[in-house]
């Protein structure tokens, strides 16, 4: 069904395709038929109550805003890891964000790159190893804290759900092959849409993706087309109960924007004090966060 302010974009379609055809029933039709593919094919939104079960967990500390430990808080310990985990619980968050990646032989591990070279001992993709050739490796890596934290292993799904259950932490799970398949596996899962503006033409520090000015425009073409999409398609689509924005693209308006269709939003990398009060105070939201302990480096 339609959501609020929808028609609005359906109407531009209408125009658009009316304007470059010159026929209002072309026009009708291919905008009757986005509308029919939509209505056939999105995924229903998990029930309020439960989604909030995830995004607004009971028991929270000061001002109710929940606060999830990016990769399970990768400055305060190695990220993905089980002492990750238990850091960030004992540093008070209530959640943690997790990165999924499946060896050779099809387990799931907790693992953000593609290959183990950055944050372990060894070197090779995760793909390409079996679990027990990653069991041997050391998940501290080049981590400042790497030898507080010395002979800490990859974990498996399984170890990691079982320790944030003991300490009543929500997951998110960033899933690295085959995401789209979340619902398909389960619709009553609660998903949400990572977003960052410009992220096809710029880096997160607002650096060019390419020395081509030509490239960069139409990078920022498709830039823009992915941002309407985000906002107006694949998130009804796809069902989502939130979406997880960069910091630097979140205020009020959007925040309203998000609630007025069903949709939480969660801010990322928050990693100051300044930011932190911000999102506790003014935004009232939950927010990701390398660090519960101290102000760090802004994560892309």
């Amino acid at each position: 069904m339609l959501q609020i302010g929808d028609e609005v974009y359906f109407s531009a379609v209408f125009l658009l395709v009316l304007f470059g055809t010159r026929s209002a029933i072309g026009a009708s039709a291919v905008t009757a038929s986005i509308y029919v593919f939509i209505v056939m094919f999105r995924f229903p939104q998990v029930p309020a109550d439960q989604a909030s079960q995830v995004l607004r967990p009971t028991g929270l500390a000061s001002a109710g805003v929940p606060v999830v430990a990016h990769r399970a808080g990768g400055h305060d310990a190695p990220e993905n890891t089980i002492a990750a985990i238990r850091e960030a619980s004992r540093n008070g968050a209530t959640g943690v964000e997790l990165d999924l990646g499946f060896t050779a032989d099809g387990e799931a591990v907790l693992m953000h790159d593609e290959t183990v070279d950055r944050t372990t001992n060894g070197t090779g993709a995760v793909g390409a190893l079996r679990l027990a050739e990653l069991r041997t490796l050391d998940a501290t890596g080049k981590h400042r804290l790497g030898e507080k934290f010395k002979g800490e292993r990859v974990p498996t799904l399984q170890e990691a759900v079982e320790e944030c259950i003991n300490h009543q932490l929500t997951i998110f799970f960033d899933v690295k092959d085959q995401p789209d398949k979340m619902r398909q596996a389960d619709p009553g899962v609660v998903t949400a849409l990572t977003h960052r503006p410009w992220s096809l033409s710029r880096y997160g520090d607002g650096t060019p993706r390419s020395l081509s000015a030509w490239t960069n425009y139409w990078l920022g073409v498709l830039d823009v087309l992915l941002d309407w999409a985000h906002h107006h398609l694949l998130w009804n689509l796809c069902g989502v109960s939130a979406i997880l924005m960069q910091k630097d693209f979140i205020s009020l308006d959007y925040v309203q924007y998000w609630a007025e269709r069903g949709v939480e939003v969660v801010g990322w990398t928050i990693n100051t004090a300044v930011d932190k009060q911000y999102y506790q105070d003014v935004l009232k939201i939950s927010y990701i966060t390398d660090s519960l302990r101290e102000d760090c480096e802004p994560h892309y």
